[in-house]
């Protein structure tokens, strides 16, 4: 009779130790919904040891872990007067995708003169005239013709080169974030993966690439103007 009694606490109690895992690991899921997880719940992380988005990622769901300035902005108010409800845009102040070419010589990461004045017109203006744009994102992506290593670099030091543009132009350096994609995120709407075929450089490729060649800006956060 003590023996089965045993039994069944020992079994209670590992039923219910399985139960906590599993709702730890779901909790642990649910809480990095914006970033790729591995199969037991943790983030993944790329080489520079930044968090992959999901493709619905959006700024509410940044964490501390992954995108730590973000995260304390985007934290519930903590008062009934912070939590009034806002009249917001219905779409982003200001967004923009260039071709690299725009804005660079090819495999360059120095701003043309042309690409100075796109700048000017379709974001330095934007940028002054809606301070509700609190930080922007410009983001590098290359084609896939080179190492991702180099591709890599070159994505980041053009982002890099907007944004000292954008800042030489009067727009405050914490407003602007840069991330550099590399060739890790194709043009999905010009199907080049599909479309472009080879990995010998030759015009005809290079050519076709082109829209994976791109800088794009927009709002990472927007705050919402008051009533």
């Amino acid at each position: 009779m003590k023996k089965n009694l045993v039994k069944q606490l020992a079994l209670g109690i590992t039923l219910a130790a399985g139960i906590f895992a599993a709702g730890a690991t779901l909790a642990h899921e649910v809480a990095n919904a914006g970033y790729l997880i591995d199969t037991r719940g943790n983030v993944v992380k790329d080489n520079y040891n930044e968090c992959w988005r999901t493709g619905y990622w959006t700024p509410a769901m940044a964490t501390a872990e992954c995108d730590p300035d973000l995260a304390k902005k985007t934290a519930a108010p903590t008062n009934a007067a912070a939590a009034a409800p806002d009249a917001g845009p219905d779409k982003p102040a200001i967004r923009v995708t260039f071709n690299a070419e725009t804005l660079f010589d090819f495999n360059k990461a120095v701003v043309r003169a042309e690409g100075k004045k796109e700048l000017d017109d379709k974001v330095v203006e934007g940028m002054k005239a809606h301070p509700e744009v609190e930080l922007l994102l410009v983001t590098g992506h290359a084609d896939r013709i080179g190492s991702a290593k180099y591709n890599q670099k070159l994505s980041e030091h053009r982002a890099a080169a907007v944004k000292t543009y954008l800042v030489s132009k009067g727009i405050a350096a914490d407003r602007i974030k840069t991330v550099g994609k590399g060739k890790s995120e194709p043009n999905a709407d010009a199907d080049t993966k599909n479309k472009c075929k080879g990995t010998k450089k030759t015009k005809k490729l290079i050519e076709c690439l082109q829209p994976d060649r791109r800088v794009t800006v927009e709002p990472e956060i927007q705050v919402p103007t008051k009533k």
